[in-house]
């Protein structure tokens, strides 16, 4: 099946909802292409996380500074007394951080993309995939739009890490045209033997 032009929303739409039609679309295609992709829904996934970060984080300084002052009250000190602007302070410090939350989540979610596909190339490969290195880039890419698009959201983004897995799987089944059952051994090979050399490192040291 040659390449199917999807512009970026259409892909979006795609895998999320037909993930397995999106990847027959995208099989001819050069990988830089899934990689441009996922920078342009990388760049998104950072505003919104950083927009959540300070929102929850002024949220939490200013319950904590209301009680901090209501406590001042009962003890007959105004709030006036306090001789810095501890709320300011903790604000801009809240700031700061949401600009390098940001910078952090583009410079290693870049690399990371491709250091993490490299390594799932390793187990992909041992379980029969023989289509290159380019199409497990395209796999994992292309298979982390769920979590980039809503992955921000509090408390529910787990749910979309575990739909991305699930695209990821159906990506490198996809393009490396192997059965489903090794597509998943490969992911999960992938995803678990580093955490489980870790645990190991930890138990045994």
């Amino acid at each position: 099946m040659g390449e199917i032009n999807m512009g970026f929303w259409d892909k979006v739409k795609g895998f999320m909802a037909s993930p397995s039609v999106a990847f027959d679309g995208v099989r001819d295609e050069g990988w830089g292409t899934s990689y441009g992709f996922y920078a342009k829904l990388l760049v998104i996934f950072a505003v919104l996380f950083a927009v959540v970060l300070v929102a929850v984080g002024w949220w939490v300084i200013s319950m904590i500074f209301g009680l901090f002052t209501s406590m001042l009250t009962a003890f007959g000190v105004p709030a006036e007394a306090i001789p810095i602007d501890v709320q300011g302070w903790f604000g801009m410090a809240l700031g700061i951080m949401a600009v390098v939350m940001f910078i952090s989540i583009i410079i290693g979610g870049l690399i990371g993309v491709l250091v993490g596909s490299g390594w799932m190339h390793i187990w992909v490969y041992l379980c029969g995939g023989r289509k290159g290195a380019g199409q497990t880039i395209k796999a994992m890419a292309y298979g982390s739009t769920p979590s980039l698009l809503f992955g921000w959201i509090p408390f529910i983004g787990f749910i979309f890490g575990i739909w991305s897995m699930i695209v990821s799987i159906i990506g490198i089944r996809q393009l490396h045209e192997i059965s489903t059952g090794r597509a998943v051994l490969a992911y999960l090979l992938g995803a678990i033997i580093i955490p489980l050399i870790i645990v190991l490192i930890i138990l045994f040291i």
